[in-house]
């Protein structure tokens, strides 16, 4: 494995340098930003605040950081973690489908294809913030990140059986949910009129 370019500015920032703090900062947002967009969404008014969470978090977190995973892959578990968060909040307030917005999609869509893959976003974030914690954070790295079932292990420290029983409850929970809902499953499969 190669060696960690933010490994030294980490260090550093743990330390309690401001300037390195600033350095490592301004090194992970950008990679911060496409997660953050994809469990929220693109226009998510809480978007830059979560990502500001997700920083401080990061700073924070820069003392149980063991180097297990590149300052990078840190990161954006944190901000995976911050934006789950925020979509449980969300949910909590009654607002569940009032903040869903377009994510970038490849490619023209028709105006009715936009409001289809905006609602259909919608209903899957607010099927995320349904599951119990450590199974939505599971299923996002893993669908969102892209993240291996052994790379989710080893950042959330956990044992690999762990994690496949997460993602395995996880799917059911998902699966249980759109079979009890005919109009989700339409949906969620494209099938609405």
């Amino acid at each position: 494995m190669a060696p960690d370019p933010l490994a030294q500015v980490a260090r550093e920032a743990r330390e309690g340098d401001v300037g390195a703090q600033r350095r490592l900062l301004v090194a992970v947002a950008p990679a911060l930003l496409p997660p953050l967009r994809m469990i929220l969404g693109a226009r998510h008014p809480d978007l830059e605040d979560v990502m500001q969470e997700a920083l401080l978090g990061l700073l924070h977190g820069l003392a149980a950081f063991r180097g297990e995973s590149s300052v990078l892959h840190f990161a954006r578990r944190i901000a995976t973690k911050r934006a789950i968060d925020a979509r449980r909040r969300e949910r909590t307030t009654a607002s569940k489908l009032e903040h869903a917005r377009d994510v970038d999609a490849p490619g023209p869509l028709t105006p009715r294809d936009e409001m289809v893959a905006s609602r259909r976003r919608g209903h899957l974030r607010e099927l995320l913030g349904e599951l119990p914690p450590a199974q939505a954070e599971a299923l996002a790295m893993r669908v969102v990140l892209g993240r291996s079932i052994e790379e989710i292990a080893q950042e959330t420290a956990a044992p690999v059986n762990t994690v496949r029983s997460r993602l395995r409850l996880a799917k059911e929970a998902l699966r249980q949910r759109i079979e009890t809902d005919p109009s989700l499953g339409e949906l969620l499969l494209g099938e609405t009129s």
